[in-house]
């Protein structure tokens, strides 16, 4: 045996050191799985990227903005919903069933376009915009109502026409349920036919806007201006309208009704000292104030505590942007699904079956008398958001459950 003493505690330090180093390696080795873990995405996000890039830098030209499953969703609603408005017509006109035939015709080749050919889908969009104005031009043969634009000689509303249902929403979403459409009840010159859409999936916030110049980009989904609220001036309820260029909504910080001008982007708020919060319409929350256009001006409709939860209505003076009168009804307005103005007098509404919803109740400003109605017209939907005259076409605008819907108003002239 060696005289010198052996070197234990060495081989203690080394035995540690060999742990030490294995745990090392161990931790080591898994940070590397997850880096290789998430380079196996990025590569395959590299190459999803690469080939989309490789078909537009192969094609240019047949590169188009519009998204092409959604215009496939797109057409399969609008041929239900053309087969659903040939039902509530309950017309066997051989000029309604050709047209039929043709948008069913259009929505096959649509659909055979789609497996092989991209670049003519904008060409079949402007073809539908075209149909959908034959269909409006077909149901006003049916409904033989000659508007007489800008005038009030009549005694009321006698009768609506059949549901017009224009198209699905913007979004093509069925989320997005509340919401308004129609186009400007007093246009500037320059913007004649400016039209407006805008929709949520909540009555709780109003937080952008699309404009359209007329109403076939409307329909077209183009050429819009997009106008996102900024957070200090998102609204609340779905009762807006655009008149004179400028958008009228509910603010509720404070609660105000606020004007957006679009030709100067300025923003400006009144507070309506009587109206309160506490009152909404019966088919959708947060509809304290809802803006009005008629021909003899603009309104705002809302409840207050001192007529014990009755509708108010209110002249604005578009100059000051303040209120100019006041009129107190005896409708309550929880009990009305909605109202809006016609040559001065108020019309509520409220539903009588799933697919039927009439006015119950007018108010005439100017004579201060009220009387009970029921005129009654067919809804594409149930529930709706949005109700609005136009006195500009004299159209009932609805915002049916994600759909535009609209009717022709006929006035009783007796």
């Amino acid at each position: 045996l060696p005289d010198t003493t052996f070197p234990a505690d060495r081989v203690e330090h080394m035995q540690q050191v060999s742990k030490d180093l294995i745990l090392e390696v161990e931790i080591q080795k898994n940070k590397m799985v997850k880096y290789l873990g998430k380079l196996v995405i990025y590569l395959e996000d590299l190459k999803q990227l690469e080939a989309r890039l490789t078909i537009l830098e192969s094609s240019p030209d047949d590169y188009i903005k519009l998204d092409f499953e959604m215009l496939r969703i797109e057409l399969r609603e609008f041929e239900a919903l053309v087969s659903q408005l040939k039902d509530s017509l309950n017309s066997s006109s051989p000029l309604f069933n050709s047209l039929y035939t043709e948008i069913h015709n259009m929505t096959l080749l649509v659909n055979q376009l789609e497996t092989y050919d991209k670049s003519n889908l904008e060409v079949i969009r402007h073809q539908f915009a075209k149909l959908q104005m034959k269909l409006e031009e077909c149901q006003k043969d049916q409904d033989i109502i000659k508007p007489d634009i800008g005038n009030c000689n009549h005694t009321g509303i006698l009768s609506f026409s059949n549901p017009l249902v224009v198209q699905f929403n913007g979004h093509l979403s069925s989320s997005y349920v509340y919401g308004g459409w129609g186009k400007d009840s007093k246009p500037i010159r320059g913007y004649e036919n400016l039209h407006f859409y805008g929709a949520y999936t909540s009555p709780g916030g109003v937080y952008d806007f699309y404009f359209y110049t007329n109403y076939e980009n409307l329909l077209l989904r183009k050429n819009f201006k997009h106008v996102d609220l900024p957070t200090e001036w998102v609204g609340v309820g779905n009762n807006y309208i655009v008149h004179s260029n400028s958008i009228y909504y509910q603010h509720n910080s404070p609660f105000s009704m606020t004007k957006f001008n679009l030709t100067s982007s300025k923003y400006d708020y009144r507070v309506i000292s009587d109206a309160s919060a506490s009152f909404s319409y019966a088919y959708s929350g947060s509809q304290n104030l809802d803006f009005a256009a008629d021909e003899t001006g603009l309104w705002v409709i809302y409840a207050s505590d001192e007529n014990k939860g009755k509708i108010v209505i209110a002249k604005i003076d578009e100059k000051s942007f303040g209120i100019e009168n006041t009129w107190h009804t005896g409708v309550y307005k929880q009990s009305a699904g909605n109202a809006f103005m016609v040559c001065g007098v108020m019309y509520a509404t409220r539903t009588v079956d799933i697919n039927t919803e009439e006015i119950f109740y007018a108010y005439d400003t100017k004579t201060k008398q009220e009387r009970n109605l029921s005129i009654q017209f067919k809804k594409f939907q149930e529930s709706y958001s949005n109700l609005d005259y136009n006195p500009s076409d004299q159209k009932l605008y609805m915002y049916n459950n994600g759909y535009y819907v609209s009717y022709n108003v006929k006035f009783n002239k007796e």
